[in-house]
């Protein structure tokens, strides 16, 4: 398996996300809901694979995923890297979300409680909080650091902004930097390359990115005029209303091109999805999901060979989007301002 940096951790360049353990919520069971017994024969065949990091947050299925995840790499923590996620409201206590020291020292606590384990190695917050100060969260985050709780520190759907001053407020007071953006990227989802993929660039930030198969869209089993498959997260409009909208014309456009070009390369849809975005500039890690054994077979698949440059194009020119303001006028001042991809 490839690997990449995550500033001084390196990582595989696939990582498999553990949203779909527990299932103890509708929303979550939309996704799946892996047993202690299924997760770790999925674990079991990513340390086959080379993939040893594993994504989880402490929101997922109430923390049954965190639980699930600790139970199914107990015996072998030094074999895994395990990286998880805090902020969202995660109790009914008035102080049980954001960034806050009182709310993040618990949280860490939490999930390590639930993970079995006495440090994460790489702590994420999975957005942004705008009511308590950057010096007040990466103060508390670099506490958390020294005494041994994490090793690494990332940021999950932050703007650019939130992150560029973050960055600033590290670099300010010697404190650790995120090295680590979990972002939403995937051939129907290129937002990311507007601004968060140049500061990126810039700013050594890796990108581990969700959601790789634009949520669900990419599995190669929606088409135009056919129906959902009959086991899909889109038929739960909760979970539909949380994730990234697409339009369906597009979609089916993107989803033939990409037909076009797994047929030249005989692999699947989703295995060129996946493989498209780790041609791409700052991703170090995407993160994979996998209601069973075939699937996940199926997406490590998506490693080991690489579409060519024409093929890569034409995928570009069919998931094309024209930005939004400033990036669309930036295009015109590329000889001082170039692009990222």
């Amino acid at each position: 398996m490839e690997t990449r940096q995550l500033g001084g951790l390196t990582v595989p360049v696939l990582s498999l996300g553990t949203g779909t353990f527990g299932g103890s919520t509708p929303t979550f069971k939309a996704w799946g809901d892996s047993s202690v017994g299924e997760a770790t024969r999925l674990v079991d065949i990513c340390l086959d694979a080379g993939i040893c990091m594993f994504d989880s947050a402490d929101v997922y299925s109430a923390g049954m995923s965190e639980t699930i995840l600790g139970q199914a790499v107990a015996g072998r923590r030094d074999k895994v890297l395990i990286s998880t996620k805090g902020t969202f409201r995660n109790g009914r206590g008035i102080n049980n979300i954001g960034s806050s020291r009182q709310h993040l020292i618990a949280a860490v606590d939490g999930s390590l409680k639930r993970l079995g384990t006495d440090y994460i190695d790489l702590y994420q917050l999975h957005g942004f909080d705008a009511l308590t100060p950057v010096e007040e969260t990466l103060g508390t985050l670099n506490d958390l650091v020294r005494a041994g709780k994490i090793r690494y520190i990332g940021c999950s759907n932050f703007s650019g902004w939130h992150l560029m001053k973050s960055l600033a407020a590290s670099d300010r007071y010697g404190w650790p930097r995120y090295v680590a953006h979990q972002a939403y990227y995937s051939m129907i989802g290129r937002e990311y390359e507007w601004e968060l993929m140049p500061l990126a660039l810039d700013q050594r930030v890796g990108a581990v990115v969700w959601s790789p198969l634009g949520w669900g869209r990419l599995t190669g089993k929606i088409r135009r005029g056919q129906p959902l498959p009959e086991v899909s997260r889109l038929h739960n409009k909760t979970v539909v209303d949380i994730g990234p909208p697409v339009e369906d014309e597009y979609l089916y456009c993107v989803v033939e091109a990409i037909e076009r070009v797994a047929a030249q390369v005989e692999k699947t849809v989703p295995q060129v999805a996946l493989n498209w975005l780790l041609q791409r500039p700052s991703v170090s890690t995407v993160i994979i999901g996998a209601r069973n054994e075939e699937q996940l077979r199926q997406n490590i698949g998506a490693v080991g060979w690489s579409l060519t440059a024409e093929q890569i194009s034409e995928l570009d020119v069919a998931s094309a989007r024209t930005p939004i303001y400033p990036y669309w006028h930036q295009r015109f001042f590329t000889d001082r301002n170039p692009q990222a991809v």
